[in-house]
């Protein structure tokens, strides 16, 4: 077997580094919830507008004005005021109006949406009764499923998901972070995730990969590696987040049908 080059074993080392303090990091806030949870998830959607708008060409003041118009939501959904609400989802999609109309970016106003949601997920997510449990669900799955693709695709390697996309993604990838994924949402029932919910993360992984393919395109399409810079060994916050933003909303939806 050919060696690793030292240069590729200090990245990973990095990368594993700041991996672990960002879910401990993510953890905590999740457990303290209430305004820990908002802070976190305020300050990750405020860089991922951010990034997102670098992606879609918009310059330095455009991306700032998407940030701006994305408080007016963020802050509606904060423990102090209306918190996850109908009036939260009307604002994001005013953001969308908003930043579309007075910057003649279609995509960039989407960014409110693109972002937004996931937050609104979330927070409803961690206010629900059972939340700590069902917000941790939503938020390891993708974890797991990260985990169990990046091994299974390094272990069997094989034919490629998307080389047009991300040409280090496989078929084989996907298999494993969809049963890493699953398998952790089965143990999770042992402390009392509903069962349907835990049937339901094979979906909900494959959302997760879609989502992570979704955001490498964009990558591809502006030329750039990664979304950002402020995570060393992982990019941007964008970057590390991909996989999440559509999953949360599918999950909370969830939620909601099966009236938990």
């Amino acid at each position: 077997m050919t060696p690793v080059p030292p240069r590729k074993n200090a990245d990973l080392g990095t990368r594993a580094v700041v991996g672990v303090a960002l879910i401990a990091v993510a953890a905590a806030a999740l457990w303290f919830g209430d305004f820990a949870f908002w802070l976190l998830v305020t300050l990750g959607a405020l860089a991922m507008i951010h990034e997102w708008g670098g992606l879609h060409g918009a310059d330095a003041g455009q991306r700032k004005l998407a940030q701006y118009a994305l408080m007016v939501p963020l802050a509606i959904m904060s423990p102090w005021a209306a918190g996850p609400s109908f009036l939260a989802l009307g604002l994001i999609f005013a953001a969308f109006f908003f930043l579309a109309i007075v910057t003649r970016r279609g995509p960039l106003g989407a960014g409110a949406i693109y972002v937004g949601l996931p937050v609104l997920a979330l927070l409803y997510l961690r206010g629900h009764d059972g939340g700590l449990l069902l917000a941790f669900w939503a938020m390891a799955l993708v974890w797991a499923c990260d985990i169990g693709a990046y091994f299974a695709g390094r272990a069997i390697g094989g034919p490629k998901l998307m080389s047009t996309v991300s040409p280090n993604k496989t078929w084989a990838g996907l298999v494993g972070g969809v049963i890493a994924a699953t398998g952790f949402a089965l143990l999770l029932t042992l402390w009392g995730l509903p069962v349907t919910l835990a049937l339901a993360t094979p979906l909900l992984a494959v959302l997760a990969q879609a989502g992570d393919l979704y955001e490498s395109h964009l990558k591809r399409r502006a030329g750039v590696k990664d979304s950002g810079t402020v995570l060393p060994g992982h990019g941007g916050v964008l970057d590390r987040l991909d996989g999440l933003v559509p999953v949360a909303p599918i999950a909370a939806l969830l939620v909601v049908i099966q009236g938990y």
